[in-house]
């Protein structure tokens, strides 16, 4: 035996509190520099909405507008069309991710998103009646969406309660329901006049076009009410991953705990869903996609929001350049997550797990 190898064999090895501090240490470098990046291509997405169109804007252009100065034909175009589009298109994906990996995480269940389990539906199929039949229009619509969004959320959360919620008993229920409240649409569209029709479509679709300032203020006003309200039950959000008995011997009040977990993400919901319609799979896919790449240790909420907000930024782009012609942002996504939803029911039916 050489010298090198006896003094080898004599180093003390690492200790286990060593191994896990370098461990945590190295997840904590990566989901630092996934968040990053996150940020950055949320950013450099979000600026080229901005530029790109008809006529594109160079970016001093566009940094010009956005600090208040007169920029022929920037100032309105940029300022007053592709502006405050891009500034919901960001809002909206971060209620959107947030709002779904709330959900998911809570239940411990992937399929937990409210635009599977029935919340987006109720709020399409409340802003459909309220178009068709009621005749209401502008806020009227907004306001209708919300309030049965909410109501559409409780009612599932009694149905599945029986000495708590399990995840699958509440995706189950939600689904149902679900099903029915798009039977519902369907109905209400069938009766619709063809003015009303085309616009019940252009909301239950999920589209940001025509975006205005007045569509922004509520969502932003949602998302700073209700944000740190989620970002507060951050630790027993992460407990509850753990089951009920054992967040319960944590120190978890998991009921209340989850009544106000539902509260928020649903509002967020709401109003992402009333300014911007039921943009498919968003809420579906941020949590997933973040949890990938951030991985799936830490708080999920960040990662997702800004997840969130690039999958709708990506797609209003590719939605408005990538084809022929134009579709609204809640086509493209749908297109995207349809094939993920398919994916994953498979890969969990063959790996043996329960949804």
């Amino acid at each position: 035996m050489t010298a090198a190898e006896a003094a080898t064999l004599r180093a003390p090895l690492p200790s286990s509190v060593a191994l896990v501090s370098g461990s945590r240490a190295r997840r904590g470098r990566r989901r630092r520099a996934v968040i990053a990046a996150l940020a950055l291509v949320a950013a450099a997405t979000f600026a080229t909405t901005l530029m790109v169109g008809q006529t594109f804007y160079s970016p001093a252009e566009v940094m010009g507008v956005v600090l208040g100065q007169d920029v022929p034909g920037a100032s309105f175009t940029v300022g007053r069309l592709r502006l405050p589009r891009a500034v919901l298109a960001v809002l909206a994906g971060v209620c959107f991710g947030i709002g779904g990996v709330t959900f998911q995480t809570m239940l411990r269940n992937p399929l937990a998103s409210p635009d599977i389990i029935g919340i987006s539906s109720g709020a399409s199929a409340a802003a459909a009646f309220a178009i068709v039949v009621l005749g209401l229009g502008g806020a009227q619509v907004s306001v209708f969406a919300i309030v049965v969004g909410l109501a559409v959320a409780v009612v599932i959360y009694l149905l599945s309660f029986r000495r708590g919620v399990a995840g699958t008993r509440l995706v189950l229920i939600g689904i149902g329901i679900a099903a029915m409240l798009d039977a519902v649409t369907s109905f209400v569209l069938e009766k619709a006049p063809q003015w009303e029709l085309q616009e019940a479509m252009r909301w239950i679709t999920g589209s940001i076009n025509g975006a205005s300032w007045s569509d922004v203020v509520p969502v932003l006003v949602a998302l700073v009410v209700l944000g740190p309200l989620l970002l507060s039950q951050t630790r027993s959000l992460s407990m509850l991953r753990l089951g009920d008995d054992a967040a319960s011997a944590l120190g978890v009040r998991t009921e209340l705990t989850r009544i106000l977990l539902i509260v928020a993400a649903v509002g967020l919901i709401a109003f992402a869903t009333s300014a911007a319609g039921p943009i498919a799979f968003v809420a579906f896919l941020s949590g997933p996609i973040a949890a990938r790449l951030a991985g799936p240790h830490g708080s999920p909420l960040l990662p997702s929001a800004l997840v969130g907000a690039t999958l709708v930024l990506v797609a209003d782009l590719v939605g408005q350049f990538a084809f022929g012609t134009r579709y609204p942002v809640g086509v493209i996504t749908g297109a995207l997550g349809a094939p993920f939803l398919v994916f994953l029911i498979i890969r969990t039916n063959r790996t043996g797990g329960s949804l």
